[in-house]
């Protein structure tokens, strides 16, 4: 399935064209979608309803914002109840958790009326999780009222993302494309011009292991692991010319000479010193410590690094690096809220909590506190927005820049589609921090991989 959305049209003076696979389908509307198949809810009907994000498994930045905004949807609203919760599970990383936490709820028949799920998950949410078509429950014009906003439309590129055969079934919350965070500190202590980050992949190589010649770690990587998921690992191949699965979603493509040259390149900064060992937290705790020079991350952990170099060292962001001759080609991370309930009222209520989570007020504290991108990209310029904290802040910069060339995080398809995307980056992990075979490693899990693909 394929979609075409504009592209960023107030921050950048070009408009350019988006066409991706994967959990994306076409963003023409059903005619019969312009009434509302919920009512309103009276002033004094009290309703009560979950929502369960895995921005609650996070500490620190994520669930002290998150908290807030709750607090203040309690305020605007006082007969809606939210009880928020983080997914069950114990995965290192709780997005991870996710769709087996809302598919071990849906067994036991207690769903969440509100979730935040993965844009890699949007097939399996549409048919499998019965996420319902927000067109045809609050109505067309009332989606596209909350994208537009009060004063700040969503960015072209974002608006779409949920979209598949004809509706809207969620809207774009928080993402991030992949940026090179550096320790300039570092830099010119290992002798390297921290007022040029580098630009491509070979220069990160050389500033990796100048910097691991003055005890410190080069770089890390933060898209190699399965924990990781696999968002970043698919920018790293598009940039190198590949694809994780082909165009036409019928057969998976990351044993492919690109794919494989992207697993390879990081397995020789591991073989060199320049890349520790280490997962997904330990990365990027260790730059938050100051520990590593380079760490290339989503925007989401950028509070976590912020309050680790206060005062400390000198926290810089670059743009993704590129191959050499190559456009480097970001992809977007992050998720959706989607509405699960199948009870009117909860479902009214669970509408009302995706506006105002999405609203202007709710993305300048999102970006403010952990440092995803303001969906709502004219708040960047607006001075009662983000204008001020952009200015004094310019880690986003390089973030909002990469809108221009971005493209959607591609999902794989059919219900075994985690056990697909997982054996990819299982194969990846073994390779990078194991010194597997690249090759024969990412074709064994390749033809694995094909035996769960959907069937004709």
């Amino acid at each position: 399935m394929k979609r075409t959305a504009p592209f960023l049209g107030m921050v950048f003076a070009t408009t350019l064209a988006l066409s991706a696979c994967g959990g994306l389908g076409s963003t023409t509307t059903d005619s019969n979608s312009s009434t509302a198949q919920i009512p309103e809810l009276k002033p004094d009907q009290q309703v009560s309803i979950v929502f369960e994000s895995y921005n609650y498994g996070l500490a620190g930045a994520w669930t002290d914002t998150f908290n807030t905004l709750i607090a203040d949807f309690r305020t605007k609203f006082p007969n809606i109840t939210v009880t928020a919760q983080k997914p069950q599970g114990n995965s290192p990383n709780p997005a991870t958790d996710t769709i087996s936490s809302i598919q071990n709820q849906m067994v036991a028949g207690t769903p969440p009326d509100v979730a935040q799920l993965g844009f890699s998950d949007l097939d399996y949410t549409v048919h499998q999780l019965g996420a319902k078509p927000l067109d045809t429950l609050v109505s067309k014009q009332e989606v596209q009222r909350n994208f537009d906003g009060a004063k700040h439309p969503y960015a072209p590129t974002a608006r779409t993302l949920t979209d598949w055969d004809g509706h809207t079934y969620g809207v774009p919350f928080v993402f991030s494309t992949p940026v090179l965070y550096y320790n300039a500190s570092l830099f010119t202590a290992a002798g390297v011009d921290p007022a040029k980050p580098p630009t491509t992949w070979q220069q990160v190589s050389e500033a990796a292991a100048a910097i691991a010649k003055t005890g410190k770690d080069g770089i890390y990587v933060d898209c190699l692991t399965k924990t990781a998921i696999d968002w970043c690992f698919q920018s790293l191949v598009r940039s190198n010319g590949g694809r994780v699965i082909s165009a036409d979603r019928k057969s998976l493509t990351f044993a492919d000479a690109p794919a494989v040259e992207v697993a390879r390149m990081n397995q020789q900064l591991v073989e060199s010193g320049s890349m520790p060992k280490l997962n997904q937290k330990q990365g990027y705790e260790a730059f938050a410590r100051g520990d590593i020079g380079m760490i290339l991350e989503t925007s989401a952990i950028q509070g976590t690094f912020t309050a680790g170099a206060k005062d400390k060292w000198d926290l810089r962001a670059a743009a993704m690096p590129s191959f050499a001759g190559k456009p480097t080609i970001p992809t977007n991370s992050g998720a959706s809220l989607h509405i699960l309930s199948n009870d009117p009222a909860k479902q009214r209520a669970s509408w009302e909590l995706i506006k105002f989570l999405t609203s202007e007020a709710a993305y300048t504290k999102i970006s403010q506190g952990i440092g995803y991108l303001p969906l709502r990209t004219g708040l960047m310029d607006d001075p009662n927005g983000l204008k001020d904290w952009s200015a004094k802040n310019p880690l986003l910069q390089p973030n909002v820049a990469q809108l221009a060339s971005m493209e959607p995080w591609v999902s794989m398809p059919g219900s075994n589609y985690l056990q697909i995307r997982d054996g990819m980056m299982d194969a990846v992990e073994a390779i990078v921090f194991q010194g597997k075979d690249p090759q024969s490693t990412l074709t064994a899990a390749r033809e694995q991989g094909a035996k769960l693909l959907p069937q004709p």
